[in-house]
């Protein structure tokens, strides 16, 4: 049984390198992603992206989540490139099939990372940009959960809010120092990533609000079909080409451990989500000043 297993995994590595590297020797007629989903994390942004990605003018890269604007930058535009569809079938979709052909990631970490508008700016300047913004509180929960369930995360939910400044503080600056250090702080900013405003306004420094489209995750989860028609229409997919009859499953990324899908977090204490609602409840306020739009998340 283990020469069995060993022969499979030897020759699912084989696979992903025979793919990665033709994959690179046609980076020339590569495409780069009409659009970006760039947070935030644990929105729904897989779930919004595989949506998009079933229909038959969205093509996906060659993962959701590339992660080259803030973990890869180094390997290159060579090696980012690689990862997309050629235009080989952008020309077989457009002018065979005579529909829309359009392609793009989903790395929800870019929201956060404080190089990566720059970086994509840079790269990307006409780019759309989508962004899904979830009750803070819930989102850092989720968060939380999360790194529980990976093994990474010994502290208590109420512990790990309020050790969270002490334990990202210097982690931060060195990030912001050095844009190719690689940082772990990410890992643990369970309250900073809900603090979406400074996000946003740091992101709308490099583009301007034009090429966002901002949708609540609580709207995604409620009307799945709906946002996603509404995200389509924000990439320009013609009407007709928009096919809404298919079933509308929550979708997870994918790990090697597997989901325990009965494990379910226990219920949040109440003293703690009243403390969340406080501390976010400025930021909130701030955020929606600057977008125009009630979310509804300080009632």
């Amino acid at each position: 049984m283990k020469m069995i297993s060993d022969l499979k995994h030897h020759t699912r590595n084989f696979l992903a390198f025979s793919t990665q590297t033709y994959r690179v020797m046609t980076t020339s007629i590569r495409l780069l992603p009409d659009f970006l989903i760039i947070g935030a994390q644990r929105c729904g942004t897989t779930s919004l992206y595989y949506y998009l990605t079933e229909q038959p003018c969205i093509a996906p890269a060659s993962v959701k989540e590339i992660h080259f604007f803030d973990d890869d930058f180094l390997k290159g535009l060579h090696w980012y490139r690689a990862q997309f569809p050629t235009t080989l079938q952008k020309y077989w979709s457009e002018y065979i099939a005579k529909h829309a052909f359009l392609t793009g990631e989903a790395t929800p970490s870019y929201l956060l990372y404080p190089h990566t508008p720059k970086r994509i700016a840079q790269i990307l300047p006409h780019v759309k940009l989508i962004v899904l913004l979830r009750n803070p509180i819930d989102r850092a929960y989720s968060h939380y959960w999360l790194r529980t369930t990976l093994g990474d995360e010994t502290l208590s939910f109420e512990d790990a809010i309020h050790a969270e400044e002490e334990r990202i503080a210097a982690e931060r600056e060195r990030v912001l120092a050095d844009e190719n250090h690689r940082d772990t702080y990410r890992r643990f900013s369970y309250l900073s990533r809900g603090i979406y405003v400074d996000q946003l306004q740091h992101w709308m420094s490099y583009y301007p609000k034009e090429q966002f489209l901002i949708l609540q995750s609580e709207d995604l989860y409620r009307e799945p079909a709906g946002v996603t028609k509404q995200t389509l229409e924000f990439l320009g997919v013609p009407g007709q080409e928009i096919e809404m009859s298919k079933e509308y499953k929550q979708y997870r990324l994918a790990r090697k451990t597997g989901y325990k899908e009965k494990k379910k977090a226990p219920k949040m204490d109440l003293q703690v989500r009243k403390y969340l609602h406080d501390y976010f409840k400025p930021h909130n306020a701030r955020l929606y000043e600057f977008l125009g739009r009630d979310f509804g998340w300080n009632e």
